[in-house]
């Protein structure tokens, strides 16, 4: 009888900490929706005006006659070519996508046309309850820019000039596409908050290292100084900064919105650096005559990765609400800017008409999505951070 071969345990394979924290985090469905929406939004302001329906600058093509229609209005639109010649100049794919494609043509809302000889003779659009408009004439020569049999002046005119036109969210006060203004105010959203994170983040981790490692009189000081800072609402700082710049707008937006919202970075850096300074870790450093830039850019800060991508997150939320504020107010992002809170602004004046209750419901739900998404993601990496939360897929 042959002996028994004893069998030798297969260790466990070697993880690195970063696994564990992308398998934690994988596994919590609400923080992944809310990195799914944060991508879908991210890739709409990228693209930009590359996908808009409206690709004029800040989407503001806007018809006298198309004023606060509902959602689902089709109509009927006649594009005559702008003579000015600075029209017809082309623009780059780059122009495009960084600040749209300027109009190109007249174009005109109307509810039917016809051809008289050789001149068109289009019916202006008319809402409910709006005043008739005279029918406008034009020469079809000017219009198809070539001169032709009707028959074919007709077929040019219908292929080229001539589109039918849905507004899936309706138009705005000033007869612009919503849906246009709604997916280019992310581009504004996502800006401001990763402008005023990046600045949080450079400030608050800088002002927090220097106080918590130094310590003694210095970490007095800078903790005096975020106090008074915390102290102060964040919408007077902003005015407070606005009044310094001397200017109102989206640049100004993006560096007072930032500015004030170092102190909650440094207040994090610092507490987690008193604590960090006194391990072995660091005296074995001292001890090896390691400068002290080298200890914190090396050795301590990469140790508050976790915490810091934790409040970053946050911090994003909190600048898009804080932006949406300022602009609600008329003093962050200025008209025509497609800015989100400016639009709850504009939908807000409305209510108690038709059109008031979506136009400012939809920027609205658009805020109230993307700051839930980082309050879930954010939610989501602090469980993956945190060495106790069980880890269901290993």
């Amino acid at each position: 009888m042959a002996a028994p071969v004893a069998t030798v345990p297969v260790p466990a394979p070697v993880r690195t900490p970063s696994y564990y924290v992308r398998q934690r985090l994988l596994a919590n469905g609400p923080a992944m929706a809310g990195l799914a929406f944060i991508a879908l939004c991210s890739l709409v302001a990228l693209l930009g005006y590359l996908v808009l329906p409206d690709a004029t600058p800040n989407a503001n093509n806007g018809f006298v006659q198309l004023q606060k229609q509902p959602p689902g209005t089709t109509v009927t639109i006649l594009r005559v070519p702008l003579m000015d010649s600075s029209a017809r100049q082309p623009v780059s794919v780059f122009d495009r996508w960084l600040s749209g494609t300027p109009a190109r043509f007249e174009e005109l809302a109307i509810s039917g046309y016809r051809i008289s000889g050789d001149t068109l003779v289009a019916q202006p659009f008319q809402a409910k309850g709006a005043l008739a408009e005279p029918v406008r004439r034009y020469a079809l020569a000017r219009i198809t820019g070539r001169t032709a049999p009707a028959a074919e002046q007709k077929s040019l005119l219908e292929a080229d000039h001539i589109e039918q036109r849905t507004y899936w969210l309706g138009t705005d006060k000033a007869g612009r596409d919503e849906l246009s203004r709604l997916l280019l105010g992310t581009r504004i959203s996502l800006g401001i908050g990763l402008v005023a994170v990046l600045i949080s983040l450079a400030i608050g981790i800088t002002v927090g290292a220097v106080a918590g490692y130094a310590g003694g009189w210095l970490d007095s000081l800078l903790l005096g100084l975020m106090t008074v800072v915390w102290s102060i609402p964040g919408i007077m700082l902003v005015i407070a900064i606005s009044l310094a710049f001397g200017s109102k707008g989206v640049w100004t937006s993006f560096v007072a919105v930032g500015l004030t919202m170092w102190v909650d970075v440094a207040r994090v850096v610092r507490g987690q650096m008193l604590s960090l300074r006194e391990k072995t870790f660091v005296e074995a450093g001292r001890v090896l005559g390691l400068p002290t830039w080298r200890l914190l850019t090396w050795h301590l800060l990469p140790n508050l990765f976790g915490p810091l991508i934790v409040i970053a997150t946050s911090n994003f939320a909190a600048a898009i609400l804080l932006e949406a504020g300022l602009s609600f107010l008329g003093l962050g992002v200025q008209p025509p800017a497609p800015s989100w809170g400016l639009m709850v602004k504009e939908g807000y004046d409305l209510l108690g008409t038709r059109a008031g209750l979506w136009l400012t419901l939809m920027p609205s739900v658009a805020i109230s999505l993307l700051v839930l998404s980082f309050n879930l993601l954010g939610n989501g990496l602090r469980d993956a951070y945190d060495p106790k939360t069980p880890l269901t897929n290993a």
